[in-house]
């Protein structure tokens, strides 16, 4: 079933159709816009919604310049030859459009790929229009072999007549009304005084209006100018045959209707884009179930709305009640225009929205927002009201504005009631607004019916247009008529007649209200405080990182500048190699050798400090395991299990059964960088000593490297490299490194009584 035209009228939707229009690039597109309607089929929906989002965030259409050539396409299949510039017009468009195509296949992988297949390709009769005709849509020479052969001979032609004309004119002198060479039926003549006509030989070919003057051909001429004429007139007949040839390819073309159908699709869907883009729109998402949630939605034609959370699920109908010019209708409108649009494949007036499909719009809105007259009577609006109760449905959105009015209040109250509760028996959702107090009762005991109300503010007698969900509106008669300095004897006169329950009515709903808006400021406050405190945190935060990240360059830079003077020490001890081979260079190549090492000792970058962030155990570590009793090095991290070294074992055990055991700390008074003593330098019993006992690993095998590569540049071998026995973990990983080296010849235990298994003795190759 279509939508109802008059509903669609009703919610302003023709003013949308129009924005559309106006930002269509082709009146193939406008047409469009101005046929458009909403679609109940939901899968066509969605599909609308993505080819408008490939339009937003993918491809830019430009399909200006294109031009609605079905008249000329038809006019050319029914067999008329067209004019040069409606072909060039054609020629134009059909490349215009298939430059969108190209666009499309290069930018998009979405659905306008799809919509843009139904471009044709128009290329060769593009190519041959192109090649025939000019940019004024004239005829080109080489449009034909003939034409170029004409037209070759017809301009040599013109200037032998001028020049028999030239000669004429010096003898013809005293004759002549003026002294020129013109040209009147396609003949070339002379401007001669009609009175002394008959003194010259020629061909009156026309007069002059006044009849002072003939323009005759000269004898000398005439055979030149039937020449001419001829020539023109083959040359008129070429053109007539190639504008023909060309206009049948025009209709030959059968893909032109479908291509033009195609620019008008891709128009529309371009026009769509802007229209998002020019009112703030957002894609709505559909729902299969009847449920309606609205964020911060507005009525996009309202200069300045003031948006408002519009929901509509276990509350099926919403009766907003309050006094005139209070917004009621604008929210009624702004729902139903949000429903209609996300049908036409457009984007919503919200920050976001949940939408079913529904199957109509089923609307009564009175005259209060300068609706049409026939909607202002009470038997119109039954009539409205009648249709509304015949279609209504799950399926169907219902929108009535000001319910019960037009007639007396008691009787209208009581229809609206039964009207109301038949609505909800048929399972309707929609909106209703009313100005009727038994309907506010009526909803705080109904089921699937709630109160809402839109904002007012008494003391400046302004509406805020702010919707509030389950409290009813007040109408402020007494109020605003107070306010506007009515006599107090009318007003105290007015109250005492409203009776006790409509007073008491009042004054609850004023409670309410009062409540309402302080339970309001102190949300506000609160929600105020939150964000002020989550911007300190964050702002924190980002000092935090800042501080972080300044503290991890400066200890960048201080170690590239470490390690920079340490490579450039050991590039000196390597040149000092040479030098060491001499005897008498020796000890002065030992005492720089000396100075080079303590330099480089110096400079050395001592490791980042690395935050411990709640577990201080990695490889390396000493642990205690109570469930074997001993304790041993943790050989490898594996998430929540640790592998660890027990005596001869190797046992895996969970980190929450371990406890770290403190790691020893090197003895009061003896630094922890190991020390190497080389021969003539220091007393010392054996001939190159390391000591490495109370490193970590990583630590250990680097000084071994130094080491090894120090002794190696001075030829010092063997090195005997001290790292105790404990666990064996330091021994293991150390010949592990040995093994790597190739400075390193091989490597075995020192004796027994010179350290045994806590000592390993390395040779180094020469």
């Amino acid at each position: 079933m279509p939508f109802d035209s008059r509903a669609l009228s009703a919610l302003d939707f023709p003013r949308v159709r129009d924005a559309l229009r106006e930002r269509s690039a082709t009146t193939l597109g406008a047409e469009r816009a101005r046929a458009l309607m909403p679609s109940d089929d939901a899968g066509r929906i969605a599909r609308e919604l993505d080819e408008v989002e490939d339009a937003l965030f993918g491809v830019s259409l430009a399909l200006g310049g294109i031009q609605d050539i079905r008249e000329l396409h038809a006019r050319a299949q029914e067999g008329r030859v067209l004019a040069g510039q409606e072909l060039l017009n054609a020629a134009y468009s059909l490349d215009g459009a298939m430059t969108v195509r190209r666009a499309i296949e290069a930018n998009s992988r979405g659905p306008l790929r799809e919509v843009g297949q139904g471009l044709g390709d128009h290329s060769e009769l593009v190519r041959r229009f192109l090649s025939a005709l000019d940019r004024d849509g004239g005829v080109r020479d080489d449009a034909s072999p003939r034409l170029r052969d004409l037209r070759k001979r017809i301009e040599p032609l013109r200037g032998r007549i001028r020049e028999k004309l030239a000669a004429t004119l010096e003898r013809w002198a005293d004759v002549l009304q003026e002294h020129i060479v013109t040209i009147r039926r396609d003949r070339y003549v002379l401007p001669v005084q009609a009175s002394r006509v008959g003194q010259v030989q020629g061909i009156i070919v026309d007069a002059s209006a006044t009849g002072q003057t003939y323009f005759v051909e000269p004898a000398a001429v005439t055979q030149l100018n039937n020449e001419l004429t001829r020539l023109i007139l083959d040359e008129e007949a070429e053109v007539r045959r190639i504008l023909t040839e060309l206009s049948g390819l025009l209709a030959g073309d059968a893909a032109v209707p479908m291509t033009l159908a195609t620019v008008g699709e891709l128009d529309l869907i371009a026009a769509k884009a802007r229209l998002a883009r020019d009112w703030r729109l957002n894609r709505p998402e559909a729902v299969k179930d009847d449920t309606y949630d609205l964020r911060e939605a507005r009525h996009p034609l309202i200069e300045n709305p003031v948006p408002n959370d519009i929901g509509l699920g276990d509350t099926r109908l919403l009766l907003i009640t309050g006094p005139n010019m209070g917004g009621k209708t604008a929210t009624l409108k702004t729902l139903g225009l949000a429903v209609l649009m996300h049908q036409c494949g457009l984007y919503v007036a919200a920050a976001s929205a949940k939408l079913p499909v529904v199957r109509d719009v089923l609307v009564d809105i009175g005259d209060e927002q300068s609706i049409e007259a026939s909607l202002s009577t009470f038997a119109s609006h039954l009539k409205h009201l009648r249709y509304v109760l015949r279609h209504a449905a799950p399926d169907t959105l219902v929108l009535i504005d000001e319910l019960g009015s037009g007639t007396d209040p008691d009787e209208g109250a009581a229809l609206a009631q039964a009207l109301i509760e038949t609505l909800l028996r048929q399972d309707a959702r929609g909106i209703i607004t009313s100005h009727l107090s038994p309907l506010k009762l009526f909803a705080l005991e109904t089921p699937g019916l709630k109160n809402a109300s839109m904002g007012f503010e008494v003391a400046t007698l302004a509406p805020t247009y702010q919707l509030q969900v389950g409290q009813p509106g007040r109408s402020y008669a007494l109020a605003i008529a107070q306010r506007m300095g009515l006599p107090s004897d009318v007003l105290d006169r007015a109250a005492s007649l409203l009776g006790p329950e409509a007073g008491l009515m009042e004054r609850m709903l004023e409670g309410l209200e009062r409540e309402r808006a302080e339970l309001g400021t102190q949300l506000d406050t609160a929600v105020t405080a939150r964000r002020e405190a989550e911007a300190e945190l964050a702002r924190v935060r980002q000092e935090r990182e800042i501080l972080e990240n300044r503290r991890n360059e400066m200890l960048a830079e201080a170690a590239q500048k470490a390690e920079t003077l340490y490579a450039d020490a050991i590039e000196r001890v390597r040149t000092l190699r040479a030098r060491a081979q001499e005897d008498s260079a020796r000890p002065r190549v030992m005492q720089e050798l000396r100075e080079l090492r303590a330099a480089a000792q110096k400079a050395r970058p001592a490791p980042p400090v690395r935050e411990d962030r709640g577990d201080p155990i990695r490889v390396g570590s000493v642990v205690e395991v109570p469930a074997y009793n001993a304790s041993g090095q943790v050989l490898e991290l594996r998430g929540d299990d640790l592998v660890v070294q027990l005596g001869v074992m190797k046992v895996g055990v969970k980190r929450r059964d371990v406890r770290l055991r403190q790691e020893p700390k090197a003895p009061a008074g003896k630094s922890k960088v190991p020390r190497i003593a080389f021969a003539g330098t220091a007393p010392s019993t054996f001939q190159n000593e390391l000591q490495l006992r109370g490193l970590g690993v990583e630590e250990a095998v680097e000084e071994l490297r130094t080491a090894i590569l120090e002794a190696h540049a001075l030829k010092e071998s063997p090195l005997r490299v001290v790292h105790g026995k404990g666990q064996g973990v330091l021994r293991r990983l150390l010949r592990e490194y040995l093994k790597t080296d190739k400075k390193v010849e091989s490597f075995h235990d020192a004796e027994a009584n010179q350290g045994g298994h806590g000592v390993t003795i390395v040779n180094l190759r020469r």
